[in-house]
């Protein structure tokens, strides 16, 4: 096999190289037919690892051509929206006197109860440039579990009522949608906006949402709503999808927690914005998730994607203490800990991660583990359960009684990982830990710890192995969801965390995340500089891209 390859280079000859000699000796880097010959036929022992940094970055320069070039095509194909986002539109405290004429965004800083942090300043300066911009924003907003994205969208949105524009906010699921909405009206109450159709020239801010179980005719409402422009905000899951819901101007789509949509669904909202929207122009998109992701990993999944960061805490939050329970003390004071915050009037969450017994797998069973915990350890307070599989109407019930506290514990599976807010919740307790991912466990903490109160995870299980371990130590050690995600990609290694995304021939082979972030960096600059000042060498990597990667990898990485 060495000697057909060695006769293959030979044939070969002298390879193209995208690389100009001054770009290779910027980045130090051996040129593409010596990187050849020197992983397959080295001469001396430092010639391979030479080769493998010059080959690595290849396949990160592949990868962000393909994604500048995702970027052109939106640039030379849009038709965005400059909407009135002015920075000084942010320089207001909270109790200010906003003045009748100012900004909606002006309006409802001053009437927050939370000042912005410097994080949430820095983020929405970004969005304000973009959204000003005629080009369609496309950027990804991360930032860890309570750290205030949700004030920076609705900041946003109101940018683009400003301008006489509606907004979308797609949520993965009904209890998070309702949630939404929920909060959206009471952030947003006594906010007006003008109305020529209605007496007086003005009315409140309307928002209404859309999912499955919205009856028909409240349904039909909606969509009246939507055309009309009497609906300013809508939020909704999938089911914004369907082709009836159509808008008189859409100005922004926010899509929460986007990692728990499919490619497709992102997608098609997003390139969907313009026919749906009788203006006839490109929406900005804002793309959120509380599950941090690794800059390089970010770099690459969403690197047709700017990308922000709120990497501040609001003031007052404390850290959630975080405790491995594995001896029966622990255990027993575990529960005394849960029994003490209900006596304080604050409620807890017991995670399990099946919904009933299963014979082939040991764990916690949520049905089971309500009815024991109910008649053992938590004895005499209100257990609740909620999972998936319970109706809609029934989640619903459930959550509004755990929120009025008529519930005082709440038993449920990985339903409530994702957005659920209850301010009063300071306590949740993990069974079989191990199971859960790194990024899951740290998602599920972030569901207390959301007032100024002192609030407290406890890990239970025992893991079969080091790496359940190594997991469980991670997260009693770190608060931080971007440390956490770093950990994270460490241990499962880069293969894990792209999935699907990097299916088939267009696989890192030798470039890995961690570890040549540097690579990655620079491939990242020649990829925008090859596809703005075109020399002729793009035609000729395009032809390299179309051998590495087919055209279904191609649509996907341009969907994602």
């Amino acid at each position: 096999m060495g000697g057909f390859i060695e006769e293959s280079l030979r044939r070969a000859g002298p390879l193209f190289d995208p690389l100009s000699t001054s770009d290779r000796d910027a980045l130090e880097l051996v040129d593409r037919t010596q990187a050849y010959w020197g992983i397959h036929v080295p001469g001396e022992l430092d010639d391979w690892p030479r080769a493998r940094r010059r080959l690595a970055f290849d396949e990160f320069l592949r990868l962000q051509l393909l994604l500048a070039l995702r970027r052109q095509r939106l640039a030379a194909s849009s038709a965005g929206i400059r909407h009135p986002f002015h920075v000084d539109d942010l320089d207001v405290a909270p109790g200010e006197l906003a003045a009748p004429a100012s900004s909606l965004v002006t309006q409802f800083l001053a009437g927050h109860r939370h000042t912005l942090t410097g994080a949430q300043r820095r983020v929405l300066d970004e969005i304000a440039r973009d959204m000003s911009s005629s080009l369609p924003m496309h950027r990804l907003l991360q930032g860890d579990v309570g750290s205030g994205k949700t004030m920076v969208a609705l900041a946003a949105m109101l940018a683009s009522l400003d301008g006489g524009r509606q907004s979308v906010l797609m949520a993965p699921t009904e209890v998070l949608a309702e949630q939404h909405v929920a909060s959206l009206r009471r952030d947003l109450e006594g906010l007006r906006v003008l109305d020529d159709a209605v007496l007086g020239g003005d009315r409140p801010l309307s928002v209404q949402l859309l999912t499955g179980r919205v009856r028909a005719k409240e349904r039909l409402g909606v969509l009246e709503g939507l055309l009309n422009g009497s609906i300013d905000v809508l939020v909704g899951t999938h089911a914004l999808l369907n082709e009836e819901v159509r808008f008189k101007a859409l100005g922004l789509i926010v899509i929460d927690e986007q990692h728990r949509f499919g490619v497709e669904q992102r997608a098609a909202l997003r390139d969907q914005g313009r026919a749906r929207s009788n203006e006839g122009a490109d929406p900005d998109v804002l793309v959120m998730t509380a599950t941090p992701i690794p800059r390089t990993a970010a770099m690459v999944i969403f690197g047709d994607l700017d990308v922000s960061v709120v990497d501040e805490m609001p003031e007052g939050r404390r850290p959630i203490a975080t405790t491995w329970a594995r001896s029966d003390d622990e255990i027993n004071e575990c529960w005394r800990r849960v029994r003490d915050e209900v006596a304080a009037k604050r409620r807890a969450y017991v995670i399990c991660p099946l919904v009933e017994d299963s014979a082939r797998v040991e764990a916690t069973s949520a049905v089971a583990e309500r009815t024991r915990l109910a008649l053992n350890e938590l004895r005499g307070l209100s257990v609740g359960l909620l999972h998936g599989q319970m109706k809609s109407s029934e989640k619903e019930e459930v959550m509004n009684q755990f929120r009025a506290g008529e519930l005082e514990v709440l038993v449920a599976t990985v339903v409530i990982e994702v957005g659920v807010d209850v301010p009063e919740a300071s306590v949740i307790v993990i069974e079989d830990a191990w199971r859960f991912g790194l990024a899951q466990l740290h998602q599920l903490r972030g569901r207390v710890g959301r007032s100024e109160q002192q609030s407290y995870c406890y890990l239970l299980g025992s893991p079969p192995n080091e790496e359940g371990e190594k997991r469980l130590s991670a997260l009693v050690a770190s608060n931080d969801g971007f440390e956490l995600a770093e950990i994270d990609l460490e241990m499962r290694g880069e293969g894990t965390l792209l999935g699907s995304r990097q299916k088939g021939r267009s696989d890192l082979k030798l470039a890995k995340l961690k570890g040549d972030e540097d690579l990655l960096m620079s491939a990242q600059r020649l990829a925008v500089s090859i596809v703005q000042d075109d020399d002729g060498t793009l035609a000729d990597m395009v032809d390299e891209l179309r051998l590495f990667v087919d055209d279904d990898e191609a649509t996907y990485l341009f969907k994602s």
